[in-house]
C-alpha cells in the first residue's frame, strides 16, 4: 500500500459491501468501543467501589495484559477452527464478561472480569480484519479502510456511550456493551459464512520467532514506548480532568474523532509526501511536547491537549501498522501478532504506573515520563532509520502481492 492513497481508492467501493462485511465491521466498532468505554466513568467507578485511582487503573492493565498474551494464541486458534468460529468465541466471551463487569461488587472482581473481556476482545479483533478482507468487495484497500474506520468510530464512540449510560450508573455501560455485542453475535451468525482456513497452521511460537528479525523488533520496541505514552493519556487523564461523565465523554469523543480522521485520511497523505519514518518520528516528538504541556497547563489547556493528542495517536497507529507489516519477511498475521505482543505490554503498564508515579511524586511527573517514552520511541526510529528503510524497500515487491492482513494492528 506504500505510495497509494487508500482513502481515495476505497471511498468508491467501501459502501458496496456484502452483509457479512457490515456485520463484522459493526461488531468491530463495538469491540473497539470497549477500549475507551470506561474512560469517562473511571472516577465514578472509583467512588462507587471505594477504590483509589491506581486500583481502578487496573481495569486497563488486566485488559491489555491478557490482550498481549492472547496475541500468541489467536493465530493458533483461528488457523485451526476458522475465522467465523473464532469471531463468535470472542464475541461470546465479551458478552459474558462485560455483563459480569456490571455486576461487580469490588474492584478486584471488576479487574478480573475485564481480563476475561480482554481475552474475548483479542480473539475477536485479531480475526476481524482477516474476515473483512476475505469477504469484502472492492479489494483489500477498501476492506482495510473500512476496518480503520470501524476502529476510529469505536474509539470515538466508546467514551460517549460510557458517558451517556454512566451518568445514571457506572454499571450501565458494561450492560450496554454486552447487549450490543450480543446483537453482533446474532448478525455474524446469520450473515457470515465460514472463511477458508490458512494453508499452514500457526504455532504458538511463530510470533516470537518473527521478532528475531531486527527490523520488526525495532518497530515493536518503538511502538512499546509510544503505547506507554498513548495509554497514559487514555487511562490517567480522566483523573486529572476530574469532570462529570458527560463532559469527560465529550472530551474523549472529540479526541476519538481526531484519531479517526488522522488515522484514515491524514496519515496516508503525509506518508505519501514525506515517507513513513519521517511522519512517525515527527508525530512522536509532537506527542511528547503535547504531553508536557498537558501535564503543566491549566485545566482548559489539559482539555485541549488531550483532544489534540488524538491527531498524533491516529497518525502513529496507521504508520506503525504499515511498518510492522512491511519490514520483515514473516507472514503478515505472524509479524503483526509478534509486534502486538510487545506493544500491548506497554498498554498494560502505563495505566498502573501513571497513578503510582503521581503518588510517589506529583501530578506533573506521569506526563513527563510519558513524554520521555514518546521521545524514546522516536529515537529508536531515528537510530534504525537506514536499516528500516532498506529492509522495507527490499520486501515491498513481496508484500505488494501478498494477501496477508494485520492482526489487531491498531
Amino acid at each position: 500500500m506504500q505510495g497509494e492513497d487508500p482513502f481515495e481508492q476505497g471511498t468508491a467501493s467501501i459502501l458496496r459491501q456484502p452483509k457479512a462485511v457490515w456485520a463484522t465491521a459493526g461488531a468491530s466498532v463495538v469491540a473497539f468501543m470497549g477500549i475507551g468505554l470506561v474512560d469517562p466513568i473511571l472516577p465514578s467507578i472509583a467512588k462507587g467501589l471505594e477504590a483509589t485511582p491506581s486500583q481502578v487503573s487496573l481495569l486497563f492493565t488486566s485488559y491489555f495484559l491478557i490482550t498481549a498474551v492472547a496475541m500468541l494464541v489467536t493465530g493458533f486458534v483461528s488457523s485451526r477452527i476458522g475465522g467465523r468460529k473464532t469471531l463468535l468465541a470472542g464475541l461470546a466471551l465479551v458478552v459474558v464478561f462485560a455483563a459480569l463487569s456490571g455486576t461487580s461488587s469490588s474492584v478486584a472482581e471488576l479487574v478480573g472480569f475485564r481480563a476475561g473481556w480482554g481475552l474475548g476482545n483479542a480473539l475477536f479483533v485479531s480475526t476481524a480484519l482477516a474476515v473483512i478482507v476475505g469477504a469484502a468487495a472492492g479489494g483489500s484497500s477498501a476492506a482495510i479502510l473500512l476496518y480503520e474506520s470501524a476502529l476510529g468510530l469505536g474509539m470515538a464512540c466508546g467514551p460517549l456511550l460510557g458517558a451517556l449510560l454512566g451518568d445514571a450508573s457506572w454499571r450501565y455501560p458494561f450492560f450496554g456493551t454486552a447487549a450490543l455485542m450480543a446483537i453482533g453475535f446474532v448478525c455474524i451468525t446469520a450473515f457470515l459464512k465460514e472463511q477458508p482456513r490458512p494453508a499452514r497452521k500457526t504455532s504458538l511460537l511463530d510470533p516470537v520467532k518473527a521478532l528475531g528479525h531486527g527490523g520488526l523488533a525495532s518497530v515493536a520496541t518503538s511502538a512499546f514506548f509510544y503505547n506507554y505514552a498513548f495509554f497514559t493519556i487514555l487511562a490517567f487523564t480522566p483523573f486529572v480532568l476530574n469532570m462529570t461523565p458527560y463532559k469527560s465523554g465529550a472530551v474523549f469523543f472529540a479526541w476519538g474523532l481526531l484519531l479517526a480522521v488522522f488515522s484514515v485520511i491524514v496519515a496516508p497523505r503525509l506518508q505519501k509526501r514525506f515517507g513513513s519514518l519521517k511522519v512517525v518520528g515527527g508525530s512522536l516528538v509532537l506527542l511528547a511536547a503535547d504531553l508536557v504541556i498537558l501535564g503543566y497547563g491549566n485545566h482548559t489547556t489539559a482539555i485541549v491537549c488531550t483532544i489534540v493528542s488524538g491527531a498524533f495517536i491516529g497518525m502513529n497507529n496507521t504508520v506503525y501498522t504499515e511498518l510492522a507489516l512491511g519490514v520483515s519477511d514473516a507472514p503478515r498475521p505472524v509479524a503483526s501478532a509478534g509486534y502486538n505482543f510487545v506493544r500491548w505490554f506497554a498498554a498494560a503498564a502505563a495505566p498502573y504506573l501513571a497513578p503510582k508515579i503521581e503518588e510517589w511524586s506529583n501530578i506533573h511527573i506521569p506526563f513527563v515520563v510519558a513524554a520521555a517514552a514518546a521521545l524514546l520511541g522516536a529515537v529508536v526510529i531515528r537510530v534504525r532509520r537506514s536499516a528500516l528503510s532498506r529492509e522495507a524497500e527490499e520486501l515491498e515487491p513481496k508484500h505488494a502481492t501478498e494477501d496477508g492482513v494485520t492482526v489487531f494492528a491498531n
